[in-house]
């Protein structure tokens, strides 16, 4: 039996579409995010001000003149004004951006590597294992992260490496908590079910099968402990406990300027504009990866 010729104006096949993996729709839907998009570019900024500032920056960020103190913003050869011993506060700033982001980002990162296998370790174990971790995290988490740091670093002495420890320790048990709790839900599914019946062991299941789960979650939240951390350190330097005279640091450079706010406002003013900047671009680029990876979107 002869075949019916095909419609001469029917339309052709469409090839099938290819499903896009998880991490391409994440990109694709931040990228789609203006918001975040925009806050991106900012820290991109200011990693790229840390990294080259010495390039960049004028001047000498520990010369001093005594003429040239608390000069106001826009003098010649002095854009950003000078602070009370005559330093170029532009120079100062930018300088200070590698200090102010190396102790805002390094506790975080430590305390992500830290907290994260704590908390995986006390989510998959379970039972009494879970419960001596997560009651000794709960001692930490208890306090608020202010008045923890400030006692840790009070304790410790001022230094950049005593914050580094104090703020690291103040956030652990924060990612701890987030970890445990992913974990847990985590270890529950068939695939991890599946992995345990067929023998393998746990170090395996919690390799292959735990951490691709547990980690995007956990990052998220730990972007967004990075303004946190800005602050923390920030007000540790503000308060003497952490950076020394004469470094560079937003935190540190507010304290010194505290004097001078009812004389040059403008130029006391720039620390914390800078550390508010910061703060508010590593928050809304959290709030926009937490978005992005969310499946109901």
């Amino acid at each position: 039996m002869p075949t019916r010729p095909a419609t001469a104006g029917a339309a052709p096949a469409l090839p099938a579409r290819r499903q896009r993996g998880y991490w391409a729709s994440v990109w694709l839907r931040l990228r789609r995010d203006p918001v975040a998009v925009g806050a991106a570019s900012v820290v991109l900024l200011l990693l790229l001000l840390a990294l080259f500032g010495p390039w960049l920056a004028p001047a000498d960020p520990y010369q001093s003149s005594m003429l040239q103190r608390l000069k106001p913003i826009g003098t010649a050869g002095l854009p950003l004004g000078s602070d009370e011993l005559g330093r170029d506060m532009l120079t100062r700033l930018i300088i200070g951006a590698r200090l102010s982001l190396f102790i805002g980002i390094t506790p975080v990162l430590c305390a992500f590597v830290l907290g994260t296998a704590i908390g995986i370790v006390a989510g998959y174990a379970g039972g009494l294992v879970n419960t001596l971790i997560m009651r000794t995290i709960d001692v930490f988490y208890a306090f608020p992260s202010v008045l923890l740091a400030i006692a840790l670093s009070g304790t410790l002495g001022a230094g950049v490496v005593n914050s580094l420890i104090s703020l690291t320790i103040v956030f652990i048990p924060q990612i701890a908590r987030v970890a445990e709790s992913v974990t847990t839900q985590v270890r529950t599914r068939d695939y991890v079910q599946a992995a345990r019946a067929s023998g393998a062991g746990p170090l395996t299941i919690v390799r292959v099968h735990v951490l691709g789960n547990v980690l995007g979650p956990i990052f998220v939240y730990a972007t967004g402990l990075i303004a946190v951390s800005m602050i923390l350190a920030s007000g540790l330097s503000f308060l003497g406990l952490g950076v020394k005279p004469p470094e560079p640091e937003w935190g540190l450079m507010l304290n010194t300027l505290r004097t001078a706010i009812y004389v040059q406002p403008w130029v006391a003013a720039l620390p914390g504009v800078m550390i508010f900047i910061t703060s508010i671009s590593f928050n809304l680029l959290s709030d926009g990866l937490r978005s992005a990876m969310d499946n109901k979107g």
